[in-house]
């Protein structure tokens, strides 16, 4: 374990680093468990062997080429149904850390992160709720930086848009202290700031194209609703929420 990053107030202060593990979300959940670990404790694993995404799907990622770390939160201060505001306020704060150094970056609901180009990476977030409400979050963060060859279709890291190699170091700095600045903008209540943040870069956001709910359709996505839903305009005129698993982008 080492004590690093003197620029943040609590996150990043301590981090476990692995050489190889098969999930720091999981690492993370069983240090909390084994009280090992508090708010704000960093899993950093240089080797992800069985990563964690979306749907049930794996990441899969390259030994010492990507940043794949999982950060750990206790958000006692959002209620159950407000869950979705932590993943707007992380997701804003890996957005300001890399669209600095890449233009057109995007954030694909609920959680990707996007360029026109392809999938950059993703968050996993893992909650714990209890009797008296949201008790601890796991958020893990597999993001491609160096690997320039990928098994995955669509899949690319800020090498190939680059064209270059990059400092890893620097970026997993750069989004621990931006990730904590819009953490505590929730602690402190700012939902409408973060909400607003998150839509301007949220890919698709106010723009008419192809979605699937069983049928294709022509739709906009108009907003995100309390609960995390996403809310879809039709040609139809009929606005309809979604939830993960109930819609796919085309």
């Amino acid at each position: 374990m080492h004590k690093i990053l003197a620029n943040t107030l609590f996150l990043g202060k301590d981090i476990f680093y692995l050489t190889e593990c098969h999930s720091s979300n999981e690492v993370a959940m069983s240090l909390y468990r084994s009280n090992l670990s508090k708010e704000g404790t960093i899993v950093r694993c240089l080797h992800q062997l069985d990563g964690k995404g979306q749907r049930g799907n794996k990441w899969f990622t390259e030994a010492g080429l990507n940043l794949t770390f999982s950060m750990v939160f206790t958000p006692v201060f959002l209620e159950v149904y407000q869950q979705f505001v932590l993943n707007m306020a992380v997701s804003n704060g890996i957005f300001d850390a890399l669209s600095k150094r890449e233009s057109q970056i995007k954030v694909k609901w609920p959680n990707d992160i996007v360029h026109p180009k392809g999938k950059l990476g993703g968050i996993l977030i893992e909650n714990v709720v209890g009797l008296n409400g949201f008790e601890l979050a796991i958020v893990g963060l597999g993001l491609n930086i160096n690997q320039t060859k990928f098994s995955v279709p669509n899949a690319l890291s800020l090498a190939n848009l680059k064209e270059e190699v990059l400092d890893m170091e620097e970026i997993f700095q750069d989004i621990v202290f931006n990730v904590e600045k819009w953490y505590l903008k929730a602690k402190e209540l700012r939902f409408n700031e973060i909400k607003t943040y998150y839509l301007s870069h949220l890919t698709r956001f106010e723009q008419w194209d192809w979605f699937d709910d069983g049928m294709v359709f022509l739709g906009k996505i108009t907003d995100i609703d309390s609960n995390g839903k996403l809310k879809v305009l039709k040609q139809n005129g009929r606005v309809k929420s979604y939830e993960l698993k109930e819609i796919r982008f085309i």
